[in-house]
């Protein structure tokens, strides 16, 4: 069932009805998910002034994995995408001091870029033609469906190369990926040749990002060997994969000494 919002003739928002709430099943089909180019989380600003249809935007792209803040006005929309530097805007036309038009132009004068989704309850052709010709890419009327937004908002973030979805197969920490289909490896864009040992390794550390992995650990899954005398083979390939994945860049393997190794995004 579809969950809708909408405001009343005085403009005020309508609360979710209690036989259709916000929940993640309002999130339509399985889609594969989006992710930035650094594997992290598209971040979205949402303004709108009613408390009630914030959250559930907010409710609804967090369940997509996305990163939301909320605004309930065009003075704190224009801080948080300062702070924020959202991906993409879900921006109401009303608001309480600024109008959205107004918000949209200082929010083009400082990161033209970034894609605008407009929530409108006006749905004179006007109204829509002023909203896109002042620079917004898309819009939805109210009442508007949460599957809508989330599904108007993935076609913005993949059109403005904000974000998109990567393939099982790619495994992505900070500015390193892994592609483990075709056994290419990437740092900054950079191509990396690995042995087949080290990739193996690399693989590991990546499928558990930002946890210590023990030599004994290590071994069992890469070398397939008991825990006996051969922990300087891990050192050894440790130090190779360090000159590799490391030279030139911020360091991303670390030792934790009595501990292991643990593989996390640079700061």
């Amino acid at each position: 069932m579809t969950t809708t919002a909408s405001r009343t003739p005085a403009g005020r928002a309508t609360p979710p009805s209690p036989e259709t709430p916000a929940t993640p099943a309002t999130r339509t089909a399985r889609t594969a998910p989006l992710h930035r180019a650094d594997g992290t989380a598209p971040r979205v600003l949402v303004v709108d002034d009613e408390t009630s249809l914030a959250d559930l935007l907010t409710m609804a792209l967090r369940y997509e994995g996305w990163e939301v803040r909320a605004t309930g006005d065009g003075a704190g929309a224009l801080r948080a995408a300062r702070a924020f530097r959202p991906d993409a805007v879900v921006l109401d036309v009303m608001l309480p001091d600024l109008d959205g038009l107004t918000v949209l132009h200082r929010l083009r004068a400082e990161r033209p870029e970034t894609p605008v989704l407009f929530l409108t309850a006006r749905d004179a052709v006007e109204d829509r033609i002023a909203g896109l010709t002042a620079g917004g890419d898309d819009y939805v009327t109210k009442p508007f469906s949460l599957e809508e937004v989330v599904a108007r908002l993935r076609g913005l973030l993949r059109r403005s190369g904000a974000a998109s979805s990567r393939p099982d197969s790619l495994l992505v920490v900070g500015d390193l990926t892994l592609d483990e289909d075709s056994h290419e490896v990437h740092r900054a864009g950079e191509p990396i040749r690995l042995t087949a040992t080290e990739f193996e390794l690399l693989r590991y550390l990546m499928r558990n990002p930002r946890r210590v992995l023990s030599k004994a650990q290590i071994l069992d899954r890469v070398w397939s060997y008991d825990f006996g005398g051969q922990a300087n083979v891990v050192e050894l390939y440790i130090s190779y994969l360090r000159r590799k994945i490391d030279a030139g860049h911020e360091p991303m393997i670390h030792t934790r000494r009595g501990a292991g190794y643990v593989l996390k995004p640079a700061a």
